[in-house]
This record gives structure tokens, C-alpha cells and sequence, in this order.
């Protein structure tokens, strides 16, 4: 389980897209539902959708029924 602290940073610190990121690396092929996720990064399902297809959009990530979460994705991650 993560610190309780490291949690309250990523929360007040990390943009909403960051924590998606960071929990779409996390959760590569598990997908839980728009609304889940939404409450996991402390969004809304509507930012979560916009958010995702932005990752889709530049070739992040593919989902239909399961999300794919591409390598380059983390790349980006560990720039930021």
C-alpha cells in the first residue's frame, strides 16, 4: 500500500493528467471504469475521458474493451 503522505502530495501537487498517467502505468491491464479511475486521481469522469483521449490522441495509449499503456508513456513520466 502507498504512503499516506506520498498520496496527499500527489494530490495537491500533480496535475490531474499526471496522476492518470501515473495510475494508467499502475493499472496497465486492469481497467476499471471512467468513473473509477476518475475517483482514484481526483477527477471527474468527463476531465478522465478528455484525458484519455488526449493520450490516445498522441499515441500513449490504446483502449477498447482493455487499456494499453505504451512504453512511451512512462518515458514521459519520468521527464516530468
Amino acid at each position: 500500500m502507498r504512503n499516506t503522505q506520498a498520496d496527499l502530495v500527489d494530490q495537491l501537487f500533480n496535475r490531474a493528467e499526471k496522476r492518470l498517467a501515473r495510475l494508467l502505468l499502475l493499472l496497465a491491464e486492469y481497467s476499471p471504469p471512467e468513473e473509477e479511475v476518475a475517483l482514484m486521481i481526483g477527477s471527474t469522469r468527463p476531465r478522465v475521458n478528455a484525458f484519455m483521449n488526449r493520450l490516445r490522441k498522441f499515441g500513449f495509449i490504446e483502449y477498447d474493451t482493455r487499456i494499453r499503456v505504451h512504453k512511451s508513456l512512462l518515458n514521459v513520466f519520468l521527464r516530468d
